[in-house]
């Protein structure tokens, strides 16, 4: 398995406080069968240069590095980032450094509020003008912004990989019922990330959910979100 979305570089955003915490996170993904770890830290253009955000990432990189270099049981690495939506976004010549290394993928958190003209405009431009691949982040987190559905239509209609949380399918609730909807009306477009920050409240969960999906949803869904993972990210770097 593959987990695209976690906060697993030690400190650097509000995921893994220290290098001993990543080992953990590391063994329990590993314990659950994710062979390929995706570190996506935050990174907010409001903050911090991109500049300043690759040099701190590398830093922390190099720890996790450095262990893996020790623990061959442990699941390998990429690096990429989360990218919280900025205006201008679409057009910035710095926006594909915050890619998955050495690839076209961008994982795009969107705003937590009523999408406008703008954002749809700065999404496409992210594809059409930059020639990006991009992935929505956990997009159920959005929808209840949404008071005005058009621009997540449109938005929707784009070429975009939808990301759902793996938590979000393991509590009862209106969340879920969303995620599971979604789930079988895009199942050629969606990945599932357990988007981790800790051992605790927001752990790596992804086989969990993976084996939820396969018993309510069925062994045909559960395929085509691997084939949508393998697509994307079982490429050569």
């Amino acid at each position: 398995m593959i987990d695209f979305h976690t906060h697993i570089l030690p400190g650097i955003d509000d995921g893994s406080k220290d290098i001993q915490m990543t080992e953990q996170m590391l063994e329990k993904e590993a314990a659950s069968g994710v062979t390929l770890v995706y570190a996506t830290p935050h990174f907010y253009a409001h903050r911090t240069g991109v500049s300043g955000f690759l040099e701190r990432r590398e830093a922390s990189c190099r720890k996790v590095k450095a262990l893996l270099d020790e623990r061959k049981d442990l699941p390998s690495l990429r690096v990429g980032a989360e990218a919280y939506y900025f205006r201008g976004m679409g057009k910035a010549e710095h926006t594909p450094k915050l890619c998955v290394e050495g690839t076209s993928i961008l994982l795009l958190e969107m705003p937590f509020e009523q999408w406008t003209d703008e954002v749809y405009k700065d999404t496409k431009d992210l594809i059409q003008r930059r020639g990006l691949q991009v992935i929505l982040a956990h997009v159920e987190r959005y929808t209840g912004f949404q008071k005005d559905r058009e621009i997540w239509d449109r938005v929707m209609d784009l070429p975009v990989t939808i990301q759902m949380n793996a938590g979000s399918f393991l509590k009862f609730g209106m969340t879920r019922h969303f995620c599971r909807t979604l789930l079988r009306q895009e199942a050629g477009r969606v990945i599932i990330g357990s988007d981790c920050h800790n051992l605790t409240s927001r752990p790596p969960n992804l086989a969990q959910a993976m084996a939820f999906i396969r018993q309510k949803e069925g062994e045909e869904i559960a395929r085509k979100i691997e084939e949508t993972e393998n697509r994307l990210f079982c490429q050569p770097m």
